[in-house]
């Protein structure tokens, strides 16, 4: 296809959604709605992944050390956790003084008991490990139990299990409601645009008749799906971007962002629902008029 051949399909394309404004907006109206059902279940399972990778990070593991543990093997602890970082996010060391403050605070009136209690004696030092993934909470405490000088370590496994399956989960279920819509959206806007070609029959058979290759007679319905499928993207993603920042801002007034019960803001959302919008409707719109126009070029 020559460039002025691709140029005139561009041309024809605009000038198709202009010739049929009532197919224009019913397909329009469409695939928009498809799309911010799309959104609305994409910006649910980011925040459902966000809240459960949080709570994986709250600290799940607790390392007790021996007694009379020594330094080096304090600092053996120290140089594991400081050195896998795509597995640890953070940890937590208290002593003996601290631990035993700590017990003396949960006792409140009666912390009295402890005034003569030998904490250097009885209690250990420990370290409360936060993961980067309750997925790496079987391998950590493995590798944890091999450092010399640990007595024990406690984990939450049936909590770390269960995130472990609930990120799985949303995972799969997103994955596969995006195909749901996807296909659904791709047989309605066919079917849509369908109503266009099926008013332009003759003009496309004497086309086809004096030489046309068959991309050049679908192109235009292509250009024309994709342009719907951009401008219907667009306001998708304007409508999502409304809605959810004000959701935000009347669900977050009173919760602090780094609290374990905040949200995604709409500012990390918002490139990301921008891209699957456009990407969506432009292909759900060019393949759905390019399968619509499929029929009339087989002549």
């Amino acid at each position: 296809m020559s460039i002025r051949a691709f140029w005139n399909s561009l041309k024809e394309g605009v000038q198709g959604i202009i010739r049929h404004p009532l197919v224009t907006v019913a397909s329009i109206s469409t695939i928009l709605l498809m799309l911010l059902l799309m959104s609305v279940f994409f910006i649910f399972s980011a925040n459902a992944r966000y809240l459960m990778k949080k709570v994986g990070q709250q600290p799940p593991i607790e390392v007790y050390m021996k007694l009379g543990c020594t330094q080096e093997q304090m600092d053996m602890l120290v140089e594991y956790l400081q050195g896998n970082p795509q597995q640890i996010k953070g940890y937590q060391g208290l002593s003996p003084e601290q631990n035993y403050e700590r017990f003396r605070k949960d006792l409140g009136d009666s912390a009295s008991i402890l005034d003569d209690f030998d904490y250097n004696t009885y209690l250990p030092y420990t370290v409360t490990v936060q993961l980067t993934d309750p997925a790496y909470a079987d391998e950590v405490v493995m590798r944890l139990q091999a450092i010399p000088g640990i007595e024990k370590v406690m984990q939450e496994s049936h909590v770390m299990k269960f995130l472990t399956s609930a990120t799985k989960t949303v995972n799969v279920a997103t994955v596969v409601s995006f195909i749901v819509l996807f296909v659904i959206s791709l047989f309605i806007i066919s079917n849509m645009v369908r109503i266009s070609v099926y008013s332009r029959a003759t003009e496309i058979a004497i086309m086809k008749f004096v030489g046309a290759t068959n991309g050049y007679i679908r192109l235009p319905y292509v250009v024309e799906g994709a342009l719907v499928g951009m401008v219907s993207a667009f306001c998708a993603w304007g409508i999502t971007h409304a809605a959810y920042s004000a959701i935000y801002e009347r669900a977050m007034r009173n919760v602090d962002p780094s609290s374990i019960y905040s949200i995604l803001t709409m500012k990390s959302l918002s490139i990301s629902v921008l891209v699957l919008c456009l990407a969506s409707g432009v292909i759900i719109g060019s393949i759905g008029s390019g399968i619509a126009v499929r029929k009339y070029v087989k002549v």
